[in-house]
């Protein structure tokens, strides 16, 4: 079993996010010890893992609530989840699309900064270099 503290340097992730998790619902099956304290088992540790994965992606709670009471369901519930992690995935892999685009952009305007520096060139593309008299009256 694992304290909070434990729990969330090994998930990394902070105590006050398995804190808000816990309060939201989305470990349905923790325990406290004879202090009250959350503790955490290696079963848990798997459902933080899920809901990491899920909140990194941009699902929000709610849905994520929906998906944990379908798995404590059992069964039955298969095809659901199944579809809302299909459907979470095509979201990440848009979000993978997406930040590849924008890498690509950061990787030429890291090879364009690189050759003005090189070159002891002015940046010809900076809107702040085109700056004329007549723009500014």
């Amino acid at each position: 079993m694992y304290t909070i503290k434990e729990a969330a340097d090994k998930m990394d992730v902070s105590e006050h996010t398995l804190r808000f998790w816990a309060k939201s619902g989305l470990f349905p099956l923790l325990k406290r010890n004879e202090n009250n304290f959350r503790m955490f088992s290696e079963h848990d540790l798997e459902w933080i893992k899920i809901v990491k994965c899920l909140r990194k992606v941009g699902t929000d709670n709610k849905a994520i609530k929906r998906y944990i009471d379908l798995c404590l369901i059992g069964d039955s519930t298969i095809k659901e989840r199944f579809e809302i992690i299909k459907t979470t995935k095509d979201k990440a892999l848009q979000q993978m699309e997406d930040l590849q685009k924008q890498l690509a952009l950061l990787d030429y305007k890291e090879g364009y900064y690189k050759n003005l520096i090189k070159n002891k060139l002015q940046d010809e593309w900076n809107p702040a270099n085109k700056v004329t008299e007549e723009s500014i009256a």
